[in-house]
């Protein structure tokens, strides 16, 4: 379940004009914090990035930054980072993301069963908004929670 994995520790807000590198950055912070992400790990996700990767962009102003498990995944987890002004993915207007997760996998097993959970939550149009219109992390976790319960 998502709720498990995106707890309020790992969800943030910022009010700053930041630039993509910055918001990848700092979405991956509490995964760092938590020893779920080794610091390699963010790195890799800014090369893969810089490479040509908005392919992380899923559409709808939203982002999932993440790279290959052996890039410094220590553990399963999922980290929020909401913005109030977007940060366009290699500073491409058509990329402009104000919703970042960062997504860290140890298993084809735990990608798969996360990314169906994140999947069906931002795929109903009601829940994405309300995400987007949360003011505090225990409204998001609130948010998902209530979503899991009634699917």
């Amino acid at each position: 379940m998502l709720s498990e994995l995106l707890t309020e520790e790992k969800i943030r807000f910022s009010a700053d004009r930041l630039s993509w590198r910055e918001a990848v950055t700092q979405v991956a912070e509490p995964l760092l914090t938590a020893g779920d992400i080794t610091t390699g790990y963010v790195d890799a996700m800014i090369a893969s990035i810089e490479a040509g990767g908005t392919y992380i962009d899923l559409g709808f102003g939203i982002a999932l930054a993440h790279t290959r498990p052996e890039k410094g995944a220590v553990r399963t987890s999922i980290s929020m980072l909401r913005l109030e002004e977007p940060a366009p993915l290699l500073d491409q207007p058509e990329h402009a993301v104000d919703l970042y997760f960062c997504f860290a996998a140890v298993d084809a097993t735990a990608h798969t069963q996360a990314m169906s959970s994140l999947a069906r939550i931002l795929s109903d149009t009601e829940t994405r908004e309300a995400l987007r219109a949360a003011r505090s992390a225990a409204d998001v976790h609130r948010l998902i929670t209530a979503f899991e319960e009634k699917k």
